[in-house]
């Protein structure tokens, strides 16, 4: 990348606020419904996506919710958690 695409990228971030540049990794990292299923056991990348949705809670000032996320993003990657079952394909034989 050349010096001046560099500047206006840094010159773009520093634009940002804090919050605002978490709720944007919170959104890059986000798992959309297309890739749910590619993706629900992902360990790094649900842990990806909890540890930033923890850390737009710490910077809103809500502890709890950051706690929560925090404790969620460990379980996967010390694999206390594991990704259930979809939901759409459960076991319901009346179909």
């Amino acid at each position: 990348m050349s010096e001046p695409t560099q500047l206006l990228k840094t010159d773009s971030l520093n634009q940002l606020t804090t919050l605002e540049l978490a709720q944007a990794l919170m959104e890059r990292l986000a798992i959309t419904p297309n890739d749910w299923h590619r993706l629900k056991s992902n360990r790094q990348a649900r842990a990806s996506e909890q540890a930033a949705a923890a850390l737009v809670f710490l910077l809103k000032n809500q502890p709890e919710e950051a706690l929560s996320r925090f404790n969620q993003a460990s379980g996967w990657l010390d694999r206390s958690l594991s990704a259930p079952p979809c939901p759409t394909h459960g076991h319901d034989r009346s179909h």
